[in-house]
């Protein structure tokens, strides 16, 4: 069964589990069936993304563009604001 097919590069999602938990973050990339990438744009930059799995995560509706000329982690930190 694919577990992917409701998350996308640029989903609004929040941490059930570990160190972050409660934190918001946007999908950054998706790696596998039960993995991806996740930023905030505080704690966790474009540069050094988080792994985690998808099953510690709750997916939100929402969906950032993160195709954007000049994407930095202020533009990820503002898209985020309104969760917080």
């Amino acid at each position: 069964m694919d577990k992917t097919f409701f998350i996308e590069v640029g989903q609004v999602v929040k941490s059930k589990a570990g160190r972050d938990i409660g934190e918001i973050f946007l999908v950054y990339e998706v790696l596998d069936d039960n993995y991806v990438l996740i930023v905030d744009g505080k704690t966790r930059k474009l540069n050094k993304p988080k792994k985690k799995k998808i099953k510690h995560l709750m997916i939100y509706k929402d969906i950032v563009n993160l195709k954007v000329d000049n994407l930095n982690d202020s533009y990820v930190r503002k898209s985020l604001k309104i969760y917080s």
